[in-house]
Parts: structure tokens; C-alpha cells; sequence
């Protein structure tokens, strides 16, 4: 029997499948709301039979985007517009769906990737002053951003509180805080970021603190019989940065306040980085945190085969996996997983007879009248 087609509870939520669409930024949006397109998109990925969707990372604030167009939870139009979105997807998907709320730090105001994805000055159009856990910059020439201090602590606290109590009206059944990929909270976490000399610097627990404040506030004002989780890096690929056994320390006491999974990603907080690319090249950094931590544990980066992922789950490296170009790339790779290894998966009706004649049983409740 297939590991990656087998239910996975992560804290209340229970999956169909171990295979998750991550989150992936369109730099899309219109003032940060979502449009026609993220109808498109995820309610395309929807449809892909995966265990669960998590949304882009959607900024609490307008300055904690990464691109003007990125997708905000912020503002009363942005919530009318994603709840939009989201009741398109539920009308005809019954795949759980979570939001990944973030801040983008000193990372915010920049160009999408397709346009460079450089820094937009403060003074140009479309550009705004960036803030950060220290007045250092991303890269050499950047903007430097401000650091924050107790007021705009406290404010960063509040926009998190106020996106999780709006994902709660929407009816999101989690939420992923992201404190990965060089953004805001993972800026704090970091040496290479964080030069701070007050509570919120420094030694480790320092470094940790204001993270695990918005993992608090977040997971108090989100109803408690739904699930809140981290997406991590386990190390910055920078000698003298954060590093995995900061991230077990971090995933530790994650686990005490209610954290339900840890999603193990890596890098982004500096352009000095040096990542050793490979198939799963970063899924041994989510085996050493599932067996330091003993929580639900997701692994992501380049996972493109469907016996590579069962591999990973079955030999006790993650409990699930996370896929976002290789499913961009294949929509329906769930389906094609679940051919491969003699599994069913959920597709809608409409698309029942789209089955191949070599394969046997792959939808689930699926019948092929002769007509």
C-alpha cells in the first residue's frame, strides 16, 4: 500500500494524500486582492487531487508585500476578493485549502522575478520604505530598511492578528505563518539579519522571540479547532547564520504552543548563499527536525517523482510532501502519482472519462456509463 496516498492528520485537519501544492507567489494582484487569475490558478490546482492547497504568501500589510502585486489580507477589499476566490474553489473542489500569512520585511518593495526582481527604491513609483528585524540591507546597494522598534513590533503583531482573524471569516481551514525565505520573521531569526541589542537580538531565544509572539497572537485569534503551522529554513547556506539546529530549537518550541506541522524549506535571507542543488536536496534537513521534534513534518524542493516521494515518506523522512513548479508544470501530478502507484485520487466528475484505458480504478466513485 502507497505511504504517499495514505491520510495524514495535521492537527485537526485531516488529508486524503500526503501531497501538498505549496504556496507560490503569482505577483498577480490589484492593491494586494486577489482577481480572476487566482481563480484560475488555484482553482485549476483544486482540481489536482493533492491533500491539501495552501495559497500564495499573502502579506498582512500593505508595506509587508514583496511586489506591488502581491497578495494582501490586509484591507476589507482584499478580504471581499479572496473570499471571492475561495468560494469559487470550494463551489467545486472539496480539497482543504490554507492561507500562508507573511510580512516580507526588508525584502518588500521589490520587482517580480520575471521583471529582475530588484529592489524598488522608496522614492520611485511603486516603491515604499521597507522595514526589518535591523537597518541592514538584502543586498549591497539596497535601500537599508528601518528597524523596527516597540510601536512598529507591536503594529507588525497587530496586521498578523488582524489577516488571521480575516482567514478565520473566510473560512481557510489553516494557516501557514511564514518564517522562511529571507522574509520578515525569518530576518529576526537569523545572525546575518539580526543585529539587534535588545531583547529581540542576540543570543538564540532572543532571535526566536518575536516569531514565536506572532505564532501566539496568530494561533489565539484563529478558531482553535483548526491548524496553524511554520514553514522554516532549516539553514541560510551562510557560514555564521541560522542553521538546523537552531531550527529544531525553533521547531521545539513551536511544538509547545500548539504548532500542528513544520514545513522544511531553506535559504532566501541572503545573496551571499551557497545551496548545494540536487534531487530532495533539502529533505534531509526535514528528517533530522521530524526526528529531533516529533511533529508532523513536510518537505519541499525538487520532489518531481512520484516514487521519490513515496520514498521520502514511506522511509520516515517527512510526513508529507509540498510540490510548486513541478505542479505548475503538471497540474494533474497527483493523478499521475496515483497511476504510477496503483492508488485512486479524487477528480471531479467532469473529468472521469479522462482515465486511460491502461489504468484501472484511478478516480475515486468514478463509473463509465457507455453512452
Amino acid at each position: 500500500m502507497s505511504q504517499l496516498f495514505s491520510p495524514l492528520e495535521i492537527g485537526n485537519l485531516i488529508l486524503e494524500n500526503r501531497i501538498i501544492v505549496a504556496p507560490m507567489c503569482q505577483y498577480s494582484s490589484t492593491d494586494g486582492s486577489a482577481n480572476d487569475w487566482h481563480i484560475i490558478h488555484l482553482g485549476h490546482l483544486a482540481l489536482s487531487g493533492a491533500g491539501l492547497l495552501i495559497t500564495e504568501a499573502t502579506a498582512v500589510s500593505a508595506e509587508g508585500r514583496i511586489s506591488p502585486r502581491d497578495l494582501g489580507l490586509y484591507s476589507d477589499a482584499n478580504e471581499r476578493a479572496l473570499g471571492r476566490t475561495l468560494d469559487a474553489v470550494r463551489a467545486n473542489s472539496t480539497m482543504p485549502v490554507a492561507i500562508q500569512l507573511a510580512h516580507a520585511g526588508r525584502k518588500a518593495s521589490s520587482r517580480p522575478p520575471a521583471e529582475g526582481g530588484a529592489q524598488i527604491p522608496p522614492d520611485a513609483p511603486d516603491g515604499w520604505k521597507t522595514e526589518g528585524a535591523s537597518a541592514l540591507p538584502h543586498t549591497e546597494g539596497d535601500d537599508a530598511p528601518i528597524a523596527l522598534d516597540r510601536a512598529g513590533l507591536d503594529r507588525v503583531r497587530r496586521d498578523f492578528v488582524a489577516a488571521a482573524g480575516r482567514a478565520a471569516r473566510l473560512g481557510f481551514d489553516g494557516i501557514e505563518i511564514h518564517m522562511a525565505h529571507g522574509y520578515l520573521l525569518h530576518q529576526f531569526l537569523s545572525p546575518v539579519s539580526n543585529r539587534r541589542d535588545d531583547a529581540y537580538g542576540g543570543e538564540l531565544e532572543n532571535r526566536m522571540r518575536f516569531p514565536l509572539e506572532i505564532f501566539d497572537a496568530v494561533r489565539d485569534a484563529f478558531p482553535a479547532d483548526r491548524s496553524v503551522w511554520v514553514r522554516v529554513s532549516a539553514t541560510d547556506w551562510v557560514d555564521g547564520g541560522w542553521d538546523i539546529d537552531g531550527t529544531v530549537a525553533l521547531a521545539r518550541a513551536l511544538k509547545d504552543r500548539g504548532c500542528a506541522a513544520i514545513h522544511v524549506s531553506s535559504g532566501g535571507v541572503s545573496s551571499a548563499q551557497q545551496i548545494v542543488l540536487g534531487p530532495g536536496y533539502q529533505v534531509p534537513f526535514a528528517r533530522q527536525v521530524r526526528a529531533a521534534v516529533g511533529l508532523p513534518t513536510i518537505a519541499v524542493g525538487l520532489i518531481t517523482d512520484p516514487e521519490q516521494a513515496e520514498s521520502i515518506i514511506a522511509s520516515g523522512d517527512a510526513d508529507a510532501v509540498a510540490l510548486a513548479r513541478a505542479m505548475l508544470y503538471d497540474p494533474r501530478w497527483p493523478w499521475h502519482a496515483a497511476a504510477a502507484l496503483g492508488c485512486q485520487v479524487r477528480a471531479p466528475r467532469q473529468y472521469w472519462r479522462s482515465q486511460p484505458r491502461e489504468v484501472k480504478d484511478l478516480f475515486q466513485g468514478a463509473t463509465y456509463g457507455q453512452r
